[in-house]
């Protein structure tokens, strides 16, 4: 599967920390137990070598990274892999460098996704310990792990040995002192319920910081978008920014923006058809005054008035019984 095809909805992003954290640790022969403790980005380029043997420069990974400049570094390694071999996932450095759980999480769960879809079988076979030699603060880390391991061997052995040769005399130290041991096992039990229950409000937290800086920059883009000279006199870009800029006490900014509109609605000016068609009419009272006082109409009134006497003289003889009507 390609990288650019794991989005956010994919099964890989529902894996939880103890899965992520058992396939670090197995592939890699390490012993993490918190995500944020591969904050470090040597993990991440680790893993990458291990599904591509020979495209990480393992000589420039650090192990020991304990500064964010350092830190910076491995990641610089990890994004040059990246762009040889094509992947476009970006990497949130600054995020990562801060140890921030949630982030190191998805992050890890994209990496395992990756690697199980592009060559799972290989990591197998991965010599994790041979390769991390070569690395700054590579042989101290194997060192450390190769040293738990062997203590827990030797714990796990011992008991075995301590149970098969002495069973009566631990039954008797069990019967002496039940109450010591429960009270140490309810001991140990508070306290991973009470680790779960701060990785689990670090987690809850990071998820709202995130949440928050989304809701912040689209806030942002819609307030360089109303600053445009083009745009900020308008009445509803005006409502906007009356909303964007209300303080956390006034309530009424809604208010205010819609009676900004509604004000703003009854201030506009008339519109070019509609004052044309006002206008239309005077001027055609204009050109009426105009003919009415020119020669020419004058001239054509006076010829219509003789006409018209003519016509009432005519019918003035008629009525009068002249020989000449009667004829």
């Amino acid at each position: 599967m390609a990288a650019t095809k794991i989005g956010m909805m994919d099964a890989a992003y529902f894996v939880g920390r103890g899965e992520i954290l058992a396939w670090i640790n197995s592939t890699l022969q390490l012993n993490l137990s918190k995500v944020e403790e591969a904050a470090s980005g040597a993990v991440q380029c680790q893993l990458m070598d291990a599904v591509h043997p020979g495209m990480v420069p393992m000589h420039k990974v650090n192990f020991d990274a304990k500064n964010e400049y350092e830190m910076i570094q491995n990641y610089k390694v990890l994004q040059d892999v990246f762009n040889k071999l094509k992947i476009t996932k970006h990497i949130e450095v600054n995020k990562l460098v801060k140890g921030r759980p949630l982030d190191n999480l998805e992050f890890m769960q994209w990496m395992k996704r990756y690697c199980d879809s592009v060559n799972s079988s290989m990591m197998k076979n991965y010599n994790a310990l041979e390769r991390r030699d070569s690395c700054k603060g590579g042989k101290e880390v194997n060192k450390r792990v190769t040293t738990l391991q062997a203590s827990s061997k030797t714990s796990s052995t011992t008991s075995s040995r301590t149970n098969a040769t002495h069973p009566s005399r631990k039954n008797d130290a069990a019967s002496a002192n039940p109450p010591q041991k429960a009270s140490k096992l309810s001991t140990a039990a508070e306290v991973d319920a009470y680790d779960q229950q701060i990785t689990e409000m670090k987690l809850f937290v990071d998820s709202l910081e995130k949440e928050r800086d989304y809701y912040y920059s689209k806030l942002r883009d819609i307030e360089i978008l109303c600053q445009r000279p083009e745009i900020e006199h308008l009445p509803i870009v005006e409502a906007i920014q009356r909303i964007l800029y209300s303080s956390y006490e006034d309530s009424s900014g809604m208010e205010e923006a819609q009676l900004m509109i509604s004000q703003k609605e009854q201030q506009l000016p008339l519109s070019p058809i509609l004052e044309n068609s006002a206008e239309h009419p005077k001027q055609e009272t204009q050109k009426r005054k105009i003919i009415s006082r020119s020669p020419e109409s004058e001239n054509l009134f006076c010829l219509n008035a003789s006409q018209k006497q003519r016509l009432s003289d005519i019918s003035d003889v008629q009525l009068c019984g002249s020989p000449l009507t009667n004829y």
